[in-house]
C-alpha cells in the first residue's frame, strides 16, 4: 500500500471499530465470521473488529493520473485469542497500471 498517494486531495482513508464482546453484533461483523469460519473451517465469533477502507486511493505518480485509483479494505477481528485479516479488493477496481510503477515487484497482501 506504501505507492498510494493521497497528498493531491484525492482518494480517502475511513474506518470503523466494532467492540462485541457481550453485545449484540451488527451485520457487517456477522459476515465477517461467517468469512472466518468459511475459509478455516472453524468455530469463531469475534470480539473486536476494525475495518478499514481506502476509498478512490490514486497511485503514487498521482501527479500525472488522479483518474486511476483502486478501493480496498483490511479488516483485522479477533477473538481474544486468535487474530485474522481480511484484505478486500473492489472488483474490477484496480486500476493502477503496474507496469508504470517506480517499482516493478508489486505485491498484493501482507507479511
Amino acid at each position: 500500500w506504501d505507492n498510494a498517494d493521497f497528498s493531491r486531495g484525492v482518494g480517502t482513508t475511513f474506518y470503523q471499530e466494532f467492540s462485541t464482546l457481550n453485545t449484540a453484533k451488527p451485520p457487517f461483523v456477522r459476515d465477517v465470521e461467517a468469512k472466518v469460519q468459511r475459509y478455516l473451517r472453524s468455530s469463531y465469533s469475534a470480539a473486536w473488529t476494525l475495518k478499514i477502507t481506502w476509498e478512490k486511493a490514486p497511485v503514487h505518480t498521482a501527479r500525472t493520473d488522479t483518474q486511476k485509483t483502486i478501493t480496498y479494505q483490511a479488516v483485522l477481528t479477533t477473538d481474544g485469542f486468535r487474530s485474522y485479516i481480511l484484505m478486500l479488493y473492489q472488483d474490477g477496481g484496480m486500476q493502477w497500471d503496474y507496469t508504470r510503477l517506480t517499482s516493478t515487484k508489486v505485491l498484493i497482501g501482507y507479511t
